[in-house]
């Protein structure tokens, strides 16, 4: 099942998206989906990040790959870090590069969205706290992040976490292909099977240190590929089961 936030007619609304259209949740929470309206909703349609989190959390250098990339070494435990809600849009928005930025990457991930609030939970747990996956694009200043040493200014501009279009309810997360377009051309691919820290992992080491709440994104980490997107550009991210999140980059 696919879970959409959709601006409708003036009014944010939660539908489920199938083939030949988008059908109201009729309780208006895109987390409690027990009844749907049989009326496909008509007229004007803008899809909006499918999440409002309270927080999102990113893993770095959860692709071996990806790390011998950026010269990252492999941490005995999951590497979090955090992005700022205000850093989120939604598809066909764009990315703002900021006019101190000097180069700015892309990185395709596959992003969990918990569904419940949970603290403390176990591995075997994590599948009952996730409402599904969607598409992100964890947005980095490169220069920053090397200059700085931590990752809060890099990763954290408004625009820098772009998620969508939609949640996945069902999906083989443990065997899905990403990859980024970059307008039109595929320049980074990788499989969740390449993941050093799994999803469920991931879910029960972040609840062990803070409480997850409903609507929180976890960004599962990106594999190697990553390069740098300028004015002008369109970016795609794609996840087998999900879909392709689409952004246009514009200079601040």
């Amino acid at each position: 099942m696919k879970i959409a936030r959709i601006l409708h007619e003036g009014e944010i609304k939660c539908a489920i998206k199938e083939n030949d259209g988008y059908f109201l949740i009729e309780s208006g929470d895109c987390f409690d989906i027990k009844r749907v309206s049989h009326t496909k909703i008509t007229g004007d349609i803008k899809l909006l990040a499918p999440v409002v989190p309270s927080k999102i959390i990113a893993l770095g250098a959860n692709y071996r790959d990806h790390a011998k990339e950026l010269n990252l070494s492999l941490n005995p435990v999951p590497l979090i870090f955090f992005k700022p809600p205000t850093s989120v849009i939604g598809h066909d928005e764009y990315i703002v590069l900021p006019p101190c930025s000097q180069k700015v990457d892309y990185e395709a991930e596959l992003a969990v969205i918990i569904g419940k609030d949970c603290k403390n939970i176990s591995e075997e747990e994590a599948e009952s706290v996730i409402l599904g996956f969607t598409c992100a694009n964890d947005v980095t200043e490169r220069v920053f992040q090397k200059m700085d040493g931590q990752w809060a200014r890099a990763k954290g501009f408004d625009t820098f976490c772009p998620l969508g279009p939609y949640i996945q309810t069902d999906l083989d997360y443990g065997n899905v292909e990403l990859k980024a377009i970059l307008n039109g051309k595929t320049v980074q691919r990788g499989n969740t099977l390449d993941m050093i820290y799994g999803v469920k992992q991931i879910v029960s080491f972040a609840s062990q240190v803070m409480t997850l709440k409903k609507g929180d994104a976890i960004l599962t980490g990106t594999p190697e590929g990553i390069g740098q997107i300028k004015n002008g550009d369109t970016i795609e991210i794609e996840i087998q089961g999900i879909g392709k999140l689409r952004n246009f980059v514009k200079q601040g």
